[in-house]
């Protein structure tokens, strides 16, 4: 009986630090909470919530925002676990009264390197602790309730220019994540970590040398071991099969692919793992010697289509991609940006890529809309002037074999496809980049946001566009949705002030939403130059519209 009391008594203190009472009462309502990057380990990211619809949306405001970091990336999802939100940025890790906007704690983390990557994508959460990773290639375990931390792993080297700038993933006692780096010449790998202890349990490297399957493909043996391959997106996991679903960068060098003769694998490749061994079970390559950057990030989509078992992903070569399970063979690949004319491989003088480098699909990707059967996704439509030039290994530096500038506006999409078939069901053009989360819900709504600052939110069947919302800060993380006490909240991550391709705007702030909420003044809003001068958008200039 004492033991018992005890537990219980542990137990009440948790939650009452978390700050939302019993995970019981905050789990009774289906979707309440959002436990992963993509809401669901299969990467669907659809909510069952239904108290936001067409109907009422008009009537969705701002509650309360909070700031969380200065002038810096804000790519991160967001976690809502018991009344919590849980996100960070390169160094911050903040737990947030998923209310209130109340900061509960913060932890800054002083790198014991120098950093390779100011970028991070997010957490995961499970069993009371928070897993993130570090731009100076380490793996941290926070504890939820109180932000301390519980252990920290040395993963990776960064003076060979690797990182982990990926999200995490946290399943069955174990957390898995990947090394980024490819523009650096890393060798990209992902590994499984115990939970409690951050013990190693396996690694999978992603560009095989020696022996291993698929070293064949690289037919300069030694460029395998600068080949890039780099996992700095988010993974997925099929519960049922153990199976862990890993997108692949690009290679190294991106632009010289004489450099390294080949098909290259497993780079820009959907690789599938046995989630326990880290054993190799098949992989699909999306571009075999690739040199337009067209690498995949985001986690993909798992779902069954009747009688298939169907994986759905999209990339930076503009397009979705739907592939039978059981066959390995492609069901559909459908563009969701502008396509432009494709070329075998860049030239000195340059030539006009379109999505590649920062176009396409990034680290957010397609969902799955459960009410209309549609996959939803966000992209950039960009177009890159891209040279050949010479290619230097220097360990740690960043070296394209080459060089790229953005040619001309970038802008955005958003577009539904058929699940069965990939037939565009809609599709709305944004002003900027759309590369934020994309959240549909049982409501009919579908939510996300672009680098313009807007909130944007959607007729999930027909595409209407029923709010655009200005929000004072790019939209380039999470955008979540979840209930406290019977109440429907809109989370999103706004601030984003990333990469000169994608410009900036804001700061990073955590913004929550719900009907009936206050409608607060938005501060002007602050845009790189390159924005500035990329104007509006420009469609008649010879490009292929998908």
């Amino acid at each position: 009986m004492r033991s018992s009391a005890h537990a219980a008594l542990r137990l009440a203190t948790l939650c009452a630090l978390l700050g939302a009472g019993s995970a019981a009462a905050q789990g009774s309502i289906p979707g309440s909470q959002w436990l992963s990057i993509n809401n669901r380990l299969d990467g669907q990211r659809f909510s069952p919530l239904k108290q936001i619809t067409p109907a009422n949306v008009s009537r969705l405001g701002e509650i309360c925002r909070v700031q969380i970091d200065g002038p810096t990336t804000f790519e991160a999802g967001l976690i809502v676990v018991n009344g919590v939100i849980y996100t960070d940025t390169g160094r911050e890790t903040l737990a947030i009264n998923a209310k209130t906007c109340a900061v509960r704690w913060k932890h800054a983390y002083v790198p014991d390197e120098a950093r390779s990557s100011p970028s991070n994508r997010g957490v995961a959460v499970m069993d009371g602790r928070v897993f993130r990773g570090t731009g100076d290639a380490r793996l941290l375990a926070l504890d939820a309730a109180t932000g301390k931390l519980l252990w920290k792993d040395v993963i990776g080297s960064p003076e060979l220019g690797e990182s982990a700038a990926a999200a995490p993933l946290a399943w069955n006692g174990v957390v898995y994540i990947g090394i980024a780096g490819s523009e650096l010449g890393v060798r990209g790998r992902v590994m499984a970590y115990d939970a409690q202890t951050g013990r190693e349990l396996w690694r999978f490297y992603t560009i095989p040398i020696g022996n291993e399957i698929g070293a064949d493909t690289w037919k300069r043996a030694q460029t395998a071991k600068t080949g890039g391959g780099g996992v700095w997106g988010a993974l997925s996991v099929d519960v049922t099969t153990g199976e862990l679903f890993v997108p692949v960068g690009n290679p190294w060098p991106d632009i010289d692919k004489g450099y390294r003769p080949g098909t290259n694998l497993f780079t820009d490749s959907m690789v599938v793992l046995d989630a326990r061994t880290g054993a190799l079970k098949w992989w699909y390559q999306v571009t075999a010697h690739d040199w337009d950057d067209l690498d995949l990030v985001a986690a993909p989509v798992l779902y069954r289509d009747q009688i298939r078992d169907v994986l759905a992903f999209a990339g930076k070569d503009g397009y979705i991609t739907a592939v039978d399970r059981d066959t390995h063979r492609l069901i559909f690949h459908t563009p969701v940006t502008t396509i432009g004319e494709q070329y075998e491989a860049a030239t000195p003088q340059g030539v006009l890529a379109c999505p590649g480098y920062a176009g396409g699909v990034e680290w957010n990707g397609p969902t799955l809309d459960r009410l209309n059967d549609t996959l939803i996704t966000g992209s950039v439509d960009a177009c890159f002037d891209v040279k050949l030039g010479t290619t230097k290994y220097s360990p740690g530096s960043l070296n394209f074999g080459g060089s790229v500038k953005p040619d001309g506006p970038i802008t955005g999409w958003v577009t539904a496809v058929d699940a069965d078939t990939g037939k565009v069901r809609w599709r709305y053009h944004a002003e900027k980049p759309v590369i934020a989360g994309v959240t549909p819900t049982a409501g009919g709504v579908t939510l996300t946001g672009d680098l313009a600052g807007n909130l944007l939110v959607f007729d999930s069947k027909t595409g209407a566009l029923l709010r655009k919302v200005q929000t004072g800060g790019a939209l380039a993380g999470g955008v979540v949705t979840y209930a406290v006490d019977g109440e429907q909240y809109v989370a999103f991550a706004s601030g984003n002030i990333s990469r000169s391709a994608f410009g900036s705007l804001g700061v990073p702030s955590v913004v929550i939403m719900a009907l009936n909420g206050r409608r607060s003044a938005i501060a002007p809003a602050r845009r790189a130059s390159l924005e500035e001068r990329a104007g509006a958008p420009n469609l008649a200039r010879g490009r292929t519209l998908y």
